[in-house]
């Protein structure tokens, strides 16, 4: 990305790893990196890395519908 467009789009901060990127997807009101997407749909779930996930998984709101 050139740096002119990054200036212009600087990113969303990722709920997981809590930094401001440009690629990756909305879950909800919730922005997930790229990379983050990646390492959390690879991990297994008895990896201890697994509940730390979990942990940031959970500030995602949900719509009010779904409450």
């Amino acid at each position: 990305m050139s740096s002119s467009l990054a200036k212009k789009y600087p990113g969303e901060l990722c709920v997981v790893c809590e930094q401001s990127k440009v690629e990756g997807i909305h879950l909800y009101t919730s922005f997930i990196c790229s990379h983050c997407e990646k390492s959390i749909i690879s991990t297994d779930t008895r990896d201890p890395q697994y509940k730390y996930y979990l942990k940031k998984l959970k500030k995602i709101n949900t719509p009010e519908i779904y409450s």
